[in-house]
């Protein structure tokens, strides 16, 4: 899969893109990272790429010039490649959107800066809009790399088992189960006895029941996006049982 990251800081990128699970897939020609600094395509000595505002205030926007040439350039390139705009008012980057993106054969990440970009290169160039969540950032660099790094991860190959994809968090609409590792004792605290049994059917109940706990304390609002198995139905009484008990 190609990204394409379209950015006027290049240079923020060359750490978390050459470790893990991101460097591995490259190794494996997984995926292909191009970036591209939007201030070549800029047509004046100073390499411009913004500008005041139009009917004034505060900070500077993406001048449409640079950014539109910089697009086709690109989009030139892989003329398949889907353009998604970095943006406080886009959707919600999810599992969901992720395994959508995947899908795609490639994907143009323009990297929003300042108060934004001239809102032209929407109406003529974007094909989605993307946000991390209702907080804003300083540029739009670090919701391309979480795009790429939630992307990669779903594809075949890009972990070390398809199926720590499968079991990560939202991965069948829930929260992940809690997880431990040897020693069996720390600090007073123990690993759960089902994990040790060596039964699976035991610690696959227990590992749903914990995930279904987990999401219902921390995300209830998942509940009702997921369909749930009459099993599910009913842990969740058990769950509930064994809070107002207080044996949890």
């Amino acid at each position: 899969m190609n990204f394409d990251i379209l950015t006027l800081f290049p240079g923020m990128f060359s750490g978390p893109f050459d470790e893990s699970i991101i460097n591995r897939a490259k190794d494996k020609q997984l995926i292909d990272i191009s970036l591209y600094n939007i201030r070549d395509w800029a047509t004046d000595r100073h390499q411009t790429a913004d500008d005041a505002p139009y009917g004034g205030g505060a900070g500077m926007v993406m001048k449409a010039g640079p950014l539109a040439a910089c697009i086709e350039s690109v989009k030139a390139l892989r003329p398949a490649s889907s353009v998604v705009l970095t943006s406080p008012q886009g959707r919600r980057l999810t599992h969901a959107v992720a395994l959508e993106l995947v899908k795609k054969p490639g994907l143009i990440l323009v990297c929003g800066r300042y108060e934004g970009i001239d809102e032209r290169i929407r109406s003529i160039y974007a094909d989605d809009d993307i946000s991390l969540g209702d907080f804003v950032l300083s540029g739009g660099e670090i919701a391309a790399m979480a795009i790429v790094d939630a992307v990669t991860r779903l594809i075949p190959g890009a972990l070390g088992s398809n199926e720590s994809a499968e079991e990560d968090s939202f991965g069948d609409g829930l929260l992940e189960y809690p997880h431990y590792t040897r020693p069996p004792e720390f600090k007073g605290l123990t690993v759960p006895e089902p994990l040790l049994s060596g039964n699976h059917e035991l610690i696959r109940k227990w590992r749903r029941k914990e995930s279904l706990r987990k999401t219902r304390a921390l995300r209830p609002d998942l509940l009702s996006l997921v369909t749930l198995t009459r099993e599910d139905r009913k842990m969740l009484t058990e769950i509930e049982q064994e809070e107002a008990d207080g044996t949890v």
